[in-house]
Order: C-alpha cells, then structure tokens, then sequence
C-alpha cells in the first residue's frame, strides 16, 4: 500500500490559502502511509514526464484535517517517490 487511502475531493473546508502562503509552511516530512489523496486518478503521461515535477511549488500540500493528512497537491511527487522506494516526502501541512 502507497497512501493510507484514496480519497475522492476535499472532505475539509474550503481555505483560500494563496500560494505565497503555502510557501511561508516549512516544508516537514511525512510518511507516504499516512496520506490520503483528494484524487482518484492521475495523468500517467504527466507522471512520466522528465519535468512533471519541475514547475510549481518543490513541495506537496498537504492539509491536515480531523487528524488525517490530505494530499491536495502534489499527488505525481508523491507517486515518483513511492516508484523510487522512498516511503516519506517532504510536505508543506496547512493546520485546519
């Protein structure tokens, strides 16, 4: 097992955090176990892609919810980790 569940949407409220606000979040490590995604599927051609992990934040948003983690953003990182037999990565967690 990859992610402790897959998940189908955002189970939380919505929070409006901008992502010059993710980025003030100390990136923190999490065990990819411990994950539920927010996504059911994935664009396998993005996942392959040489720069798939090139543009955007370096690091997985993740909220923290009910005492469950949610990976909202960052799901093919997260994967490419898990491929390569890395069972943590590095994350950016919004307290909810």
């Amino acid at each position: 097992m990859i992610f402790k569940r897959v998940g189908e949407g955002r189970p939380y409220p919505d929070h409006d955090t901008t992502l010059r606000e993710w980025a003030e979040l100390s990136p923190r490590l999490l065990r990819l176990d411990e994950l539920v995604t927010v996504k059911r599927t994935l664009d396998l051609e993005t996942l392959l892609a040489k720069d798939s992990t090139f543009f955007g934040d370096l690091f997985p948003h993740v909220v923290e919810w009910e005492g469950e983690f949610y990976l909202e953003d960052g799901l093919h990182r997260a994967l490419r980790a898990a491929l390569q037999q890395r069972p943590v990565i590095h994350a950016r967690v919004l307290e909810l």
